[in-house]
């Protein structure tokens, strides 16, 4: 594998974890009527989320790939 498809891949999995992640952010909003224990279990989830788009940024930035605007 070249590593301008790496890259590509490794971007596609970034962009995917973090449209991921902002769904995972919003879900905190439903279940704020559901109680405390479903708020709890939905900011959980979202930092899982969030750990994991940040992991791949980080992977992205070693490799000199900036996606920010």
């Amino acid at each position: 594998m070249n590593p301008s498809v790496a890259h590509a891949e490794l971007i596609a999995t970034f962009k995917r974890a973090e449209a991921d992640a902002a769904h995972k952010f919003g879900l905190i909003k439903a279940a704020a009527q559901k109680g405390p224990k479903a708020v709890q279990a939905a900011a959980e989830t979202a930092a899982k989320a969030a750990k994991r788009r940040d992991s791949y940024a980080k992977k992205l930035d070693s490799l000199g790939v900036c996606l920010k605007d």
